[in-house]
């Protein structure tokens, strides 16, 4: 599904963030991404969806490589995938409801759509009595619910989670990582980049390490050891 061969990413004036990276994702796994902050976590996803592209190598989804993506059909490769990241990025104006709406309105999506489909993915997330309320209403660990419903409204294929918990209470850590193993169940690939390793070590699943942009260790059951 997803196919890195030989990539090198070198930001202007700095050193190779990451170097020499080959690896492949298939469908329906879920991926443990880990490293000390600097390791090259965030930089390996953002090449997955095309926000950087690499300075060596190719970075590839189902066989087509980022780099032959148009400018002008980004938007439309980008709904292959759904985000999640340690600050929530809500529109605090906006009810829980109006901020998983919001993202099947610039879909262009109808409003018989919208009404449908945002209910469903609401009640996925456990906050399908919460829809009216506002963000500033909500705690952090239901905030990123929201979040993770906003990026689940497309049905993407992949779903990219960036530190989901770094800004959240154990409990709450434990509800977001049990909804992203519910997802991953469902069928949609999950890659999970945190430097946290009691979340890893209580996964189990696929462990990816990097240490200063280089792939240093690849279990299918793995913990976090660097």
């Amino acid at each position: 599904m997803i196919q890195f061969e030989n990539v090198s990413k070198v930001f202007s004036g700095q050193y190779a963030v990451l170097k020499n990276i080959s690896l492949i994702i298939g469908q329906g796994e879920f991926v443990s991404l880990v490293g000390a902050s600097g390791a090259g976590k965030s930089t390996l996803l953002r090449l997955i969806y095309a926000e950087e592209m690499p300075t060596e190598g190719e970075v590839r989804f189902y066989n087509r490589a980022t780099t032959a993506v148009k400018q002008k059909l980004l938007p439309y490769y980008r709904r292959n995938f759904g985000s999640v990241f340690q600050d929530f990025k809500l529109l605090p104006n906006k009810t829980v409801f109006e901020n998983v709406a919001f993202t099947l309105e610039v879909d262009g999506r109808s409003n018989e759509e919208i009404m449908k489909e945002v209910p469903k993915v609401l009640l996925l997330v456990h906050l399908e009595e919460k829809m009216d309320l506002y963000p500033s209403q909500l705690s952090g660990g239901e905030n990123q619910r929201v979040s993770l419903a906003r990026a689940l409204i497309h049905g993407p294929k992949v779903l990219i989670a960036d530190e989901p918990t770094g800004n959240l209470d154990p409990a709450s850590t434990e509800e977001i990582l049990d909804l992203l193993l519910q997802i991953n169940a469902l069928g949609t690939t999950v890659l999970l980049a945190t430097h946290d390793k009691d979340n890893v070590n209580r996964i189990r699943r696929r462990v990816i390490s990097l240490d200063r942009g280089r792939v240093i260790r690849d279990e299918v059951k793995g913990k976090y050891v660097i």
